[in-house]
């Protein structure tokens, strides 16, 4: 993950607030290891970093922990880190912004789960609040399709990457064979499976707006413009 493009999702994020009003308070949704949470934090903002995955949240929590304190705004920036299921989460007062960014949505993969996340976020977003996210559209899933295996190989990490893609559902299934140098300088060897499933964007929005947020934009790759049949990621900011 070194080379996902935390800034640019920040980037993308401020642009928006800048937009449709700048929060106080943000949720970050599928927050993971807290890539996102802890710059977010840092300069100010008052982050709920919420994961179903108690292993990635501890280390969201030891990232934070070591976090120098001269780099947190005074008095501003802080973090909540909560385990909760993205289809059902809560919140115990309402939040000005959430945003899930990193693909966090394509890995549900039943549309009914979609938009229960859908309306847990509306429930949990104050009147006007943002909500910011990122898709793979269904065309680069083929992508990854057509042009599968991926292979990495370096000094202390390597692995192989292959894809099967289910057109039917327009669902992915990555298999990852990771061999990656211990300590004592010998490989140890462990696998992933990745589920993810694209959905046709113009159903994205109607779910929205049947989770009740009235205005939905679209953009792509990380800039506040249109997508076209090129764009690798699609961005929705709906607003309640």
């Amino acid at each position: 993950m070194e080379d996902m493009p935390y800034a640019e999702w920040l980037g993308f994020a401020r642009a928006s607030w800048s937009r449709y009003g700048m929060p106080a308070s943000v949720v970050d949704l599928g927050c993971g290891t807290g890539s996102l949470s802890i710059p977010l934090a840092r300069s100010g903002f008052h982050v709920y970093g919420i994961d179903l995955s108690a292993d990635m949240l501890s280390v969201a929590r030891s990232k934070w922990e070591e976090t120098p304190q001269q780099a947190i705004r005074p008095r501003t920036g802080t973090i909540r880190w909560l385990q909760q299921d993205m289809r059902r989460w809560e919140m115990a007062e309402p939040v000005d912004s959430v945003i899930s960014f990193c693909d966090c949505l394509n890995y549900l993969t039943e549309e009914a789960d979609v938009e229960a996340a859908f309306r847990s976020t509306f429930a949990a977003l104050k009147p006007g609040g943002t909500f910011l996210f990122d898709m793979h559209p269904p065309k680069q899933f083929i992508r990854y399709a057509e042009e599968q295996p991926f292979v990495l190989d370096e000094r202390d990490i390597a692995y192989i990457w292959t894809c099967d893609f289910q057109e039917s559902r327009c669902q992915i299934e990555h298999h990852l064979t990771i061999f990656a140098r211990d300590r004592d300088a010998s490989f140890y060897r462990f696998e992933e499976t990745h589920r993810q499933r694209a959905y046709d964007p113009e159903w994205v929005v109607e779910a929205l707006r049947r989770a009740g947020f009235q205005t939905v934009d679209r953009y792509a790759d990380f800039e506040l413009k249109p997508a076209d049949d090129r764009s690798e990621r699609l961005f929705f900011a709906a607003i309640k």
